[in-house]
Parts: structure tokens; sequence; C-alpha cells
């Protein structure tokens, strides 16, 4: 690892470690945001990215553990996430092997549509549905927290636990994903990307690869998910709509594919221009629908593709010179 990446690696964790220090509500609960998008960006990332998986349904996964974690601690009472979470991140698995397996008999377009149309018939399911809150979702008035027996160990309705907690799950998340691309499994993935039929040819079970692929990258999702029903209090049927899988997709395409820092790049990146637009005008999506067009078009892979192609440009110019 070069010397200039390690110190930028140092200066980025320094400043997330330092955010609540600031001592601001909003600060805080924004960057919370940003670290569960965070998450979310790199899941799909494992998809689209690595495996070639393309998507429009990932948020389905996200809605399945947010809806866990609210119909826990609605219907039955259970605010402790170290019940809510292992059960949420479950609920989210079970339903990306069950989507799995029928969405993965098909490919290219066909996926993309099969994805999508699974999403939508959970998203229209809630919205129907009195049981899920309707469309009005369901909001979560207890306090989530991780005790054991009467000791508490950590308080999420404290802003600054909330933040950390968030925080200790990306980055867990990331090392995770990092060390998963790089062993053989990941390894796999990535050349079925490339060329599947030749991994066939090779003897690779294709379809267990994927579907493992597939599986995790929900698990991951619904990591998000239920950190996001503890942040916002509330889970309502727009988190399952196939607009958020688009919206998630764009931050990994803007950042760049393949590239676990760009997923994390491109969804700061993504909220920031969302939020900043919608200050200015009441066309924010025409501002972000030409700077996503200007950098997929300008920018082949990304904003980290364009800062390697950058600095091959530079170094590689003074190395001739």
């Amino acid at each position: 690892m070069r010397p200039v990446t390690i110190i930028a690696a140092i200066v980025v964790a320094a400043m997330l470690v330092a955010i609540p220090l600031f001592h601001n509500a909003f600060l805080t609960a924004h960057a919370t945001r940003i670290l569960i998008y965070v998450i979310f960006a790199m899941s799909l990332d494992l998809l689209v990215g690595y495996c070639g998986m393309v998507s429009l349904g990932h948020a389905a996964f996200f809605g399945i553990a947010a809806y866990t974690t609210a119909l826990l601690s609605a219907k039955a009472g259970i605010a402790n996430i170290l019940i809510g979470l292992p059960l949420s991140m479950l609920a989210a698995a079970a339903g990306a092997l069950v989507i799995g397996l029928l969405t993965l008999r098909t490919s290219g377009i066909y996926f993309i549509m099969a994805t999508l149309a699974f999403a939508q018939m959970l998203h229209f399911l809630v919205n129907d549905s009195d049981f899920f809150g309707g469309s009005d979702g369901i909001l979560l008035l207890t306090r989530f927290r991780a005790s054991v027996g009467n000791t508490v160990l950590l308080d999420l309705g404290n802003a600054t636990t909330r933040y950390y907690t968030a925080l200790v799950a990306t980055s867990v998340a990331f090392a995770g994903l990092a060390l998963l691309v790089r062993s053989p499994f990941g390894r796999i993935l990535q050349g079925l990307k490339s060329n599947e039929q030749r991994m066939r040819a090779l003897g690779y079970p294709v379809a267990r690869y994927k579907l493992g692929c597939f599986v995790i990258g929900g698990t991951l999702a619904g990591l998000a998910g239920h950190l996001y029903a503890t942040l916002t209090s509330l889970a309502d049927p727009s988190i399952l709509d196939w607009l958020h899988s688009a919206q998630v997709l764009m931050m990994v395409i803007i950042g760049g594919l393949g590239t676990l820092i760009g997923s994390a790049i491109g969804a700061f990146l993504l909220i920031e221009l969302i939020d900043q637009s919608a200050e200015l005008t009441d066309h924010w999506k025409l501002i972000v629908g030409v700077v996503v067009i200007a950098v997929t078009m300008f920018g082949r892979g990304g904003l980290v593709g364009l800062a390697s192609l950058l600095r091959t440009s530079v170094f590689g110019a003074r190395a001739s010179a």
C-alpha cells in the first residue's frame, strides 16, 4: 500500500471518529445515514461489481430487515438489538435465498426485471397491508438497546452511540468484504463476471457461487436496513421501492464498480448531491441526473477509475520526462 494511501486512510478515520465531538446533532445523524448507505452500496457492489449480477431489487432485503426490526419492536416489544439484529439479517438472508433461487435461473435483462418484480411485489404487499402499517409504515416508539439481562451495553437512543455503532458496523463490513473479494471465493466471483461460460466449462458450480454471492449481499443489505430502522424509527414502503435500489446502484456506478472504496465514495457524494441540490431547487433531480450522466460518460470506472487514470497520466508523464 502506498504511503499516500495510508496517510489518507488515517486522516479519513480520524475525521470519522471525530464527527460526534462537534456536538452537532444534525451532523451526527447525517453521518450515520451516510455510513448506513455505505454498507448498502458495498453489499450491492458485491453483486454488480464483482459478480456481474445487476439487480434492481436489492432494496427488498434492506426493507425486509427494516420491517423485521419494526415488527419485532411494535408487535413483540423486542427492542434489544442483540436479538433484533440477528433476526433481521436472518430474515434478509432468507429473502435473498428464496428470491435468488427463483431469479438466478435467468440472466441479463431478464434477471434485472425479475429482481425488480420481486421487490415491487413486496412493496405493494406492505403498502396494502394494515399489518405492515399500510402506506404510512410502522412508526417505532421504543428505544433500541443492546442489553444482557438488566445491563445495558449500548443505548442506540443516544445519537453518539448510534453513530459509533454504525461506524463499527461499516468498518467490519468493509474489512469482511475486502477479505472476501480477495479470497478464492471472491476470485471465482470475478471469474464469473469476466467469463461465466469458461468458469462453467472448468467445472465450477456456477449456480451455487452466484446464489452464495446473492445471499451474502442480501444479508449485508439487511444489516443496513436494521441500522436504518434504529436511526429513523420508521419502516415504510418507500424503502422497498425499485427506485431505492436504483439510487443505490447509482452510488456504486458513480464511485466505481468493483471497488469497495468507490461504493463508499459514491454513497457519500450522491447523498450530499441530493441533499444540497434539494436545498437549492425543486428540480434537484435534474441536477443529479446531469452529474450521473457526466460521470458515466466521462469517468469510465467511476470516480475511482477517473482518479486512477489521472494518477497514471501524471506520474506516467513525469516518468517519461
